[in-house]
Order: C-alpha cells, then sequence, then structure tokens
C-alpha cells in the first residue's frame, strides 16, 4: 500500500517563505515523475510544478522565480520550497506520485492535501 504523506502547509504573510515536503511510503518503485498541485477557491486543480527522474523540471508561469521543486530520491520525497508568497497562492496543495510497476502497469496516487494560506 503506498501512501503520500504531505508537510509544511500553514498561514504565511505575504512575502514569507513555507516549504511543503511529500514523503511516499510503502514499497513504491518506477517513479517517473513527481509533483505539486494546487486547488484554490472556486478554482481547478492546476500543476504547480514536476520533477521527472532524470531531474527535468516544470513550472507553472505563475510560480517561476519563486518556488523551487526538489527530490530526494533515497528517501522517496519530494519538497516544494514557496518564496515570495502571494495572496493568490492560497491553495490547497497535492503531492503527486507517477510511475510503472516492473510488471509495466501504471500508476498515479495523490496525497491527502495540505492547506497554505497567504495573508495580504
Amino acid at each position: 500500500q503506498v501512501q503520500l504523506v504531505e508537510f509544511g502547509g500553514g498561514l504565511v504573510k505575504t512575502g514569507g517563505s513555507l516549504t511543503l515536503s511529500c514523503a511516499a511510503s510503502g514499497s513504491i518503485i518506477g517513479i517517473s515523475v513527481m509533483g505539486w498541485y494546487r486547488q484554490g477557491p472556486g478554482k481547478g486543480r492546476e500543476l504547480v510544478a514536476s520533477r521527472d527522474s532524470g531531474g527535468s523540471t516544470n513550472y507553472a508561469d505563475s510560480v517561476k522565480g519563486r518556488f523551487t521543486i526538489s527530490r530526494d530520491a533515497a528517501k522517496n520525497t519530494v519538497y516544494l520550497q514557496m518564496n515570495t508568497l502571494k495572496p493568490e497562492d492560497t491553495a490547497v496543495y497535492y503531492c503527486n506520485v507517477a510511475g510503472r510497476w516492473r510488471s509495466g502497469i501504471p500508476y498515479n496516487y495523490w496525497g491527502q492535501g495540505t492547506q497554505v494560506t497567504v495573508s495580504s
């Protein structure tokens, strides 16, 4: 049973910083990409940042230059360093892990979400 456990959400003032972490527990192999999504009030879920197994990263335009995604492969953990936070960054942030088992069957797991609130 694979679970993604997230930490690090909270309340921060505009311009502040937070670091989110997401650890994949259980026996998980064949990870292709780990990433973070968010869903703001009244909005759909959107990609914030992702990092593939080769180290390539992808960021939403709205967070480029402010957020950094990193990964500790040995710990199956992905981090999101968020700097210069803005009220529009307020959302529930979800961790995502996708890949394939040795059998070739794909998997796609989500964390439970962690609330980030940026006050003006």
